[in-house]
């Protein structure tokens, strides 16, 4: 029934024309529109609100420069970036309960479940074919500037990354960290399925399958996201 679900879900995003084209760890705050925005216009077939008259958002301020735990977060060039990964409200395609984080692996855009029939919207990287993950499963851990840890699959595919295995302590934080400002961590049955949910400073790679399968947002947006995130939320990841 879920699968069954799922697909119907899947089915309405393309008739809807969201568009169609997740997550093995080692993957190498701005205010968004508010809900008093009126629905006024769409984008990719999916209605959004912004309090801009000319129903764009604030990209500007969004991806500004950020000072954060010390260390200084370069703007981003969202002109560069397709509008559609921009972060916006939208009307909640998903059907799921608030608090809910939906990853739409074929669209690439991460959904955060609000009260009201509302989503908070991110443009997300995925990982590459083969280096995917599908599924449910919750956030049972989140750290603000994470180290990185590879696992041993991944250095034994990279042996460049020895450096920064689990014996020789990971790479620590900082502004070049394949994990960014944050990292959300997805668990399974009480066990960590070494997937994430975490910041990036590759921008470009955002609405492509780049990674080694963990789910990317601009540091930007894994700040925002990570700050409405409720503890112990639920993650749904569809393939």
């Amino acid at each position: 029934m879920i699968s069954d679900i799922r697909l119907s879900r899947r089915g309405l995003l393309s008739l809807m024309g969201v568009g169609a084209a997740s997550t093995l760890a080692g993957c190498a705050s701005t205010a968004a529109p508010g809900p008093g925005g009126s629905i006024i216009s769409y984008r990719d077939g999916v209605t959004f609100r912004s309090p801009d008259a000319a129903g764009s958002v604030d990209a500007a301020s969004m991806y500004a420069a950020v000072d954060d735990g010390g260390f200084h977060i370069p703007a981003i060039p969202y002109q560069k970036i397709n509008p559609r990964y921009y972060r916006q409200r939208v009307v909640d395609p998903t059907g799921e309960r608030p608090g809910t984080i939906v990853v739409d692996t074929p669209s690439r855009f991460l959904y955060l479940v609000e009260e009201g029939g509302s989503a908070m919207r991110y443009g997300v990287g995925i990982g590459r074919e083969g280096f995917s993950w599908s599924g449910e499963g919750v956030i049972q851990w989140r750290q603000k500037w994470p180290k990185w840890t590879p696992p041993d699959e991944m250095v034994a595919r990279q042996p460049e990354l020895i450096k920064y295995s689990s014996k020789n302590g990971g790479m620590p934080p900082g502004l070049l960290n394949p994990l960014g400002a944050r990292a959300l961590y997805i668990f399974q049955n009480g066990q960590d399925t070494l997937y994430r949910l975490h910041g990036n400073p590759e921008w470009n790679s955002i609405g492509k399958a780049v990674s080694s399968g963990c789910v990317r947002l601009m540091n930007q947006d894994i700040i925002d996201l990570y700050d409405r995130v409720p503890q112990k939320a639920r993650i749904v990841v569809w393939q």
